[in-house]
């Protein structure tokens, strides 16, 4: 019995075998960027056909849909795990993930081909495994963008041949929309990003700018927003290692170039990725993010040669210090809602500068042929070497103190809506309660005068404090701070941080007076209430001091009217209360 048994399981075992072998040969997983020698990029139906091939030869490859996107089709995501465990619960135990975003700019289309080719080699055996590491990847992000195919409006850029346009379907540009979720993509990736919890996230970008000798470029998260031994880890190793292992295999790397209009011989400041860009997102939940900047001017191939070598490089870095970096982020967890002030706006630190050699070519302004003004101009056949400051270090300039928790009442359900989709906890009153809350109201702030991704962005915004005792309604919401979703509570209910819900006109309504007062009307009324109210007619006269203020009568008439009880109190008033510690 038993070794009829055993040939049984030798048969299927023999008969698995030849399947797997007769699928392989059904497939070509050669790609079209391989195929055209380096000079094109596939098409959307043909990225995710490639993958879906894959997955239905190499059992360690999975392939899944989650939520929609602006274009109608919905956002796939692609799990390269050697054991084959697809649920990230179960991963988590055991794994740290590395998590891969492609195609947020499908014009910028390098780390598309390059995962591509990387996932393909890992099941073929022609790039060695991870045991400790499982990759995912969205294989294109803005799919609206990628549909939208043409061979111009990537003006700056040598290659591929065709490709996508930079905005996605409704013409947002998704790397402007990771905290203000306008569009279905940034939602569903909200979806994908609290079900996978990366550890390590890197987002394939192509560069703009200025002209030099690298065709790699990096742009990690800064470090001292990051900040901790997090963020130290992030600074003094994770970057480090990974110049270093790109040197090794003879790929050069700086740190992204963040000059425009002028040459970068003189050195350039760190780009501060806020949270409405990928990294700056999930940084807030202590996800070590990159982007990783291909140089515009560089062939295609080389640039996608230099994405996959990056990428693998990424994954030895976190296959190596996997462990570490799992601890070191559950620590920030841990102490990030102990500290008593969170900065939310920062400046650069013009102390410290780092120093290193820059590989560039030399620019000069020269007269152009077509205008009447100066153009720049780099000579590639005058390259350089020289040392060059690079200024990294930034410090906080206002910081707010932590609050026990938020209370937001449930009328505001847009903001309630996507608190839900970051997973962030919150209870709901029960019953009409009375708590003494802190309350701000807005004192100040500047627009854009031009749109700005669906939005007339505020800026500079400036607050005023005072305690109050509201009493709130049943079904309106509390929301302790001391959780993981800290950071993303800090920087998109504080007004002043620069991608707070309010900057992002979430909350606009309160800006506007509802109600009014006819001047005849209120000048009777106006009166009683001076001659009844010694304090404030003492104000009013100190006021009238000011003679811009004592030759504008209806200035005198309003402000009147904003000290009595008939100004309403929702104006200017920020609907998010604060409960103290």
């Amino acid at each position: 019995m038993k070794r009829t048994v055993l040939i049984f399981s030798l048969l299927i075992a023999i008969s698995c075998t030849n399947s797997k072998k007769d699928n392989i040969t059904d497939f070509d997983f050669t790609t079209t960027f391989e195929k055209s020698k380096g000079t094109e990029t596939p098409t959307y139906p043909e990225v995710i056909e490639f993958y879906q091939n894959l997955a239905k030869v190499y059992p360690e490859i999975n392939i899944q849909e989650i939520g929609m996107t602006d274009s109608g089709n919905p956002l796939h995501i692609v799990t390269l795990n050697p054991d084959r465990e697809f649920d990230f619960k179960n991963i988590r135990q055991t794994k740290q993930v590395l998590f891969i975003n492609n195609g947020i700019h499908p014009g910028e289309s390098d780390g598309i081909d390059a995962t591509m080719m990387l996932f393909r080699d890992i099941v073929l055996g022609k790039t060695e495994a991870s045991k400790n590491t499982v990759l995912v990847t969205i294989p294109i992000y803005n799919i609206g963008g990628a549909l939208n195919r043409n061979t111009g409006t990537r003006t700056n850029q040598n290659g591929p041949r065709e490709y996508g346009f930079r905005g996605n379907a409704r013409n947002y540009d998704l790397n402007r929309d990771f905290i203000k979720n306008d569009t279905k993509n940034a939602k569903a990736f909200a979806q994908i990003f609290h079900l996978v919890q990366p550890d390590v996230f890197i987002d394939n970008h192509v560069s703009n700018g200025a002209d030099y000798q690298y065709t790699l470029t990096h742009l990690f998260t800064q470090h001292n927003k990051l900040g901790g031994e997090l963020g130290n880890y992030l600074h003094t190793q994770m970057h480090p290692q990974l110049e270093k292992l790109l040197a090794l295999k003879e790929w050069d790397i700086t740190p992204y170039v963040n000059v425009w209009g002028t040459t970068p011989d003189k050195g350039w400041t760190q780009f501060m990725d806020s949270p409405r860009y990928s990294t700056g997102y999930t940084t807030l939940w202590n996800t070590l993010g990159m982007m990783v900047e291909t140089h515009m001017l560089k062939p295609y191939q080389k640039r996608v040669e230099g994405t996959y070598e990056l990428m693998k490089s990424m994954i030895e870095i976190t296959e190596k210090d996997g462990a570490k970096i799992r601890v070191l982020r559950e620590q920030t967890f841990a102490e990030q809602t102990k500290q008593d002030e969170y900065p939310v706006q920062w400046t650069l630190d013009t102390t410290r500068v780092t120093r290193f050699n820059f590989k560039g070519y030399e620019g000069k302004s020269i007269e152009s042929n077509i205008t009447s003004s100066k153009r720049l101009k780099y000579y590639t056949d005058k390259p350089y070497s020289k040392e060059v400051g690079y200024q990294n270090y930034f410090k906080p300039t206002t910081k707010i103190k932590v609050p026990k928790a938020y209370i937001i009442p449930q009328g505001w359900w847009n903001i309630i809506e996507l608190l839900e989709l970051n997973h962030i906890e919150f209870r709901t009153l029960e019953k009409d309660t009375a708590i003494s809350v802190e309350v701000y109201h807005i004192t100040d702030f500047t627009s854009r005068k031009t749109p700005y991704e669906g939005h007339y962005l505020h800026y500079a915004t400036s607050i005023k404090k005072n305690n109050e005792q509201i009493t709130f309604k049943k079904g309106d919401i509390i929301i302790p701070t001391a959780q993981k979703g800290f950071r993303y509570l800090m920087e998109t209910l504080e007004p002043q941080a620069p991608d707070s819900f309010f900057n992002w006109n979430f909350f606009d309504t309160i800006l506007q007076q509802k109600e009014g007062f006819s001047p005849y009307v209120w000048e009777d009324k106006a009166w009683e209430l001076l001659q009844s109210n010694d304090r404030l007619r003492e104000k009013f006269q100190e006021k009238k001091k000011d003679t811009a203020f004592a030759n504008n009568w209806y200035a005198q008439l309003d402000w009147l009217h904003k000290h009595s009880n008939n100004y309403e109190k929702s104006h200017m008033r920020y609907p998010v209360y604060r409960v103290l510690r």
